[in-house]
């Protein structure tokens, strides 16, 4: 790395072998990491996602005509081919819409619920009412809410039909295609993981082995599944073959999801939650969503003149990671769904309450509280970004949940079901208590950010990751706001991710972090775990894109995934 002073700022150089590329930033001072991609640029339009097949879904559907809302639910069901590690139809879904002509963003609730014979007192009848249920139980299926999502965003918002939608996906499924690199290895993970063992994994494999990368894969089932979904809509998920399949192998791997479950299965649509940070306003969908975790966090650090602060100084870490354990101490107990329980969400998102909690943070030393409010590490998500050259924005997340989920396959359909109801709390005197009809603690979010003083849109981004989630939203957003890195470059920097599998409150720090940050942490009381290589992949896997004032789009996706911003 190279760097120069100039005029207002510091101009900071990343060497690749013989080359320079330079990017310009008015606070950074040289840090040690390297910016590993251009931002796309476009005036026509940009999709992002983690899978450079996904996001050519997206574009061939924009350049059919299609909106916003039209590319990002082709772009998951590409994903659900080419990334079944991560998503599907099988799981669930939330999304934010930014409409260009009435300014305004609407939230969609597209995850499931809890079978309706599903109980406290079943589960201590089964021996199972321990702290949570087992990762890859049956009774961790909650009811695929993806499917009625994605339609249902396409009725409210989309301008083409499912059948010109979902082409693409089914193109891909039938024809096959080549498995990208990232993705192998989480696939091989997850067939000796979940596959190997659970009903029908073994359609999801190559002779009960994971494909390699640059190999062929097919999906007729899933293939099969689309078409449905296609021609009958949601109805066609729901009800008939796919929903008997699905009740058929839940019950015969001793779950209890139902016809009745599925068939009366509806998404809701949504206030979304925000709040003001530096003249943006940051917006998430509402719990039972943990995008207020992360909403929490900005009020506090907005405290904070983190534009000051050298972009991965130690002193900048430390009230980031101190802010965002305060607002999982918060949203570890009361994000459940609202259905069942009273979430002071006003008060949660209020300056005078991120004011009294500001106070808390030291700024000398860490103060770690592992009985409260510290995430558990898992994923098995896909965030996707998509703004059309009109300037809608569809911010989008689809999720199976800790890889496959559950695993289990209903026979002949090609996905897997989510293992969602693993995030229930089986306390009874808990706001997320597992519960009938119920919707658990969520991690999947998406966020959208409008300019304050004139709600036009600023951003479209997010973070998959489990818990990571909220924690990307706020250090990726400080990138771009406080540091005024492009997209690219804020996805590209080292992150840090709470971690409370450990005791004592772990930080994950990736590498590249500055030696002296990592050092300087340490001294001051956190407990750090430093992570390089595949595991890289608990810090998540990020898409932005920009829109400015005239209405250039900038794209960037993250280098922890295979994917890329493509542009239109």
């Amino acid at each position: 790395m190279v760097a120069n002073q100039c005029k207002g700022g510091l101009k900071v150089g990343y060497r690749f072998g013989n080359d320079v590329c330079f990017c310009y930033n008015p606070i950074m001072t040289p840090v040690n990491f390297t910016s590993r991609r251009s931002p796309v640029y476009s005036r026509r339009g940009i999709v992002a996602t983690s899978q450079p097949l996904a996001t050519a879904a997206g574009i061939e559907v924009l350049s059919k005509g299609g909106n916003a809302a039209d590319a990002a639910v082709a772009a998951a069901a590409a994903l659900n081919v080419t990334e079944p590690t991560s998503t599907g139809i099988g799981g669930d879904m939330f999304a934010l819409y930014f409409d260009a002509q009435t300014k305004q963003v609407t939230a969609l609730n597209g995850s499931g619920r809890a079978p309706s014979a599903l109980t406290l007192e079943r589960l201590k009848r089964e021996g199972l009412l321990a702290d949570s249920l087992p990762f890859y139980h049956p009774h961790t299926v909650t009811v695929p809410g993806a499917c009625a999502g994605w339609c249902d965003l396409i009725e409210k918002h989309g301008s083409l039909s499912m059948s010109d939608i979902l082409a693409p996906a089914i193109r891909l499924a039938d024809e096959g295609f080549p498995v990208a690199p990232l993705t192998a290895h989480f696939w091989a993970r997850g067939a000796d993981r979940q596959l190997k063992s659970a009903l029908n994994g073994h359609e999801l494999t190559i002779d009960g082995r994971a494909p390699k990368a640059g190999e062929i894969f097919s999906n007729k089932g899933l293939a099969k599944t689309f078409k449905l979904v296609a021609e009958q809509g949601a109805i066609g998920f729901y009800q008939g073959l796919v929903a008997e399949s699905i009740v058929a192998v839940i019950k015969e791997a001793g779950g209890c999801l139902s016809a009745e479950d599925l068939a009366s299965h509806v998404s809701t649509w949504e206030s979304p939650i925000s709040v003001d940070y530096r003249g943006l306003r940051v917006y998430e969908c509402p719990p039972n969503g943990q995008g207020i975790t992360a909403l929490i966090a900005l009020n506090i650090l907005e405290g904070f003149d983190l534009a000051s602060l050298d972009l991965l100084s130690p002193e900048k870490m430390h009230v980031m990671i101190e802010a965002i354990r305060l607002a999982f101490a918060d949203a570890k107990w009361y994000v459940s769904d609202p259905a069942f329980a009273k979430i002071p969400m006003k008060e949660l998102l209020s300056k005078e309450y991120a004011s009294e909690r500001r106070k808390l943070i030291d700024l000398k030393r860490a103060t770690v509280d592992p009985q409260r409010g510290s995430p558990v590490n898992s994923s098995g998500t896909v965030y996707l970004s998509v703004v059309d050259g009109m300037g809608n924005a569809c911010s989008f997340i689809n999720s199976n949940y800790m890889g496959f989920g559950t695993g289990i396959v209903p026979k002949g359909w090609g996905f897997t079901l989510q293992n969602r109801g693993h995030n229930f709390s089986l306390d009874p005197n808990h706001p997320n208590v597992l519960a009938p009809g119920k919707r658990p603690y969520h991690t999947i979010i998406p966020a959208m950010v409008t300019r304050v003083a004139d709600n036009s849109l600023y951003a479209s981004y997010g973070v998959m990751g489990g818990f990571m989630q909220p924690q990307g939203h706020v250090q990726v957003l400080s990138a771009l706001k406080d540091a005024g890195l492009d997209p690219q470059s804020a996805l590209d920097l080292p992150r840090f991710c709470l971690d409370a599998d450990s005791a004592g409150g772990k930080v994950d720090i990736e590498e590249g972090m500055p030696i002296e940050t990592v050092n300087t942490l340490r001294e001051m009381g956190h407990p750090l775990n430093e992570v390089s290589g595949y595991e890289r992949a608990v810090f998540g896997r990020g898409q932005v894109i920009l829109r400015d004032e005239s209405g250039v789009l900038c794209g960037g996706s993250d280098p922890r995934a295979d994917g890329y911003a493509g542009s239109l």
